[in-house]
């Protein structure tokens, strides 16, 4: 069985991808053209995302072994506690597991909009990560990856809180944490630091999004929480009317940060690419000519 600690075995660098799902044959299409090209940065693992109320999840364990099967990427599912009951989530993922996908990145998942504000439970199934954890080790077929949040939680009521929901997660038998997406260096480090200080010694894999558009950065950070620092956020707001612009000093910023990342020995850069390879071809491209 593939385990998500395998890659992280030495000291370099791991390259990981997230993708989702496209709701179009032709958005797939699409989407395997990129994955080809990003062959080429050997990336450990790909990552297939769950939509809100599991509202692409038959797309989702599709995808993942279309990957899987035809393109040989080694393949994780995303799964959450939105929308099924524990026997219908023990025949999703067994299916997986049967079919050789034994990777899974577990999440709460976020909160539908007509619950509100307020996550409500489907009966029978479960309220937090750490409880999907839990029962998803009870099957002895999976490795298991959680979400953590550099600058907390947007739910959160403290960073405290946040890392005590983490410590829950990792203690219910996760191998390894894979970070929100940042833009600062300096709270990853700090967040690592803690998460260290509180005796959990997982691997915790760096989040990254190559900036594309400047909506996307507006919608994302709103969404997320995640802060711009202020010398980025200027020259984003003086390049806005200028698409190829924006792409650049996104690009050029993740590949900041991906320098100092490596520098500081990160173990893994997990790349949010939103389907697109381009970015992420670029960024790779920039740390070997570093």
């Amino acid at each position: 069985m593939i385990r998500f600690s395998d890659f992280y075995q030495n000291k370099q660098t791991t390259f990981s991808i997230e993708i989702y799902p496209p709701k179009t044959e032709r958005g797939a299409l699409h989407l395997f053209e990129e994955l080809t090209l990003l062959k080429a940065i050997h990336p450990a693992f790909v990552s297939v995302t769950y939509g809100a109320m599991g509202s692409t999840r038959h797309l989702t364990k599709d995808l993942a072994l279309k990957i899987h099967q035809e393109l040989e990427m080694t393949t994780a599912f995303h799964f959450t506690c939105v929308g099924l009951y524990k026997e219908e989530i023990k025949k999703y993922v067994n299916k997986l597991a049967d079919a050789g996908l034994s990777l899974v990145v577990a999440l709460r998942g976020d909160i539908p909009t007509e619950m509100g504000t307020v996550f409500v439970p489907p009966a029978n199934g479960f309220c937090y990560a750490n409880e999907l954890v839990l029962y998803l080790r009870e099957f002895n077929r999976f490795s298991i990856a959680v979400a953590g949040y550099p600058e907390k939680h947007i739910e959160a009521k403290s960073f405290d809180e946040d890392l005590k929901n983490l410590k829950r997660k990792v203690e219910s038998g996760a191998d390894i944490i894979i970070t929100q997406l940042f833009f600062d260096n300096e709270d990853y480090y700090r967040f690592v630091d803690r998460v260290r200080k509180m005796g959990i010694h997982q691997p915790v894999i760096a989040g990254i999004m190559p900036i594309l558009s400047f909506e996307q950065i507006e919608k994302i950070t709103k969404m997320c929480g995640a802060k711009v620092p202020q010398n980025l956020s200027e020259r984003l707001l003086l390049a806005k009317e200028d698409p190829q612009k924006i792409r650049q000093i996104g690009i050029e910023h993740a590949i900041r940060q991906c320098q100092d990342l490596v520098k500081q020995g990160v173990p893994g850069i997990h790349f949010y690419c939103l389907n697109k390879s381009y970015a992420v071809l670029k960024v790779v491209e920039g740390l070997k000519t570093a």
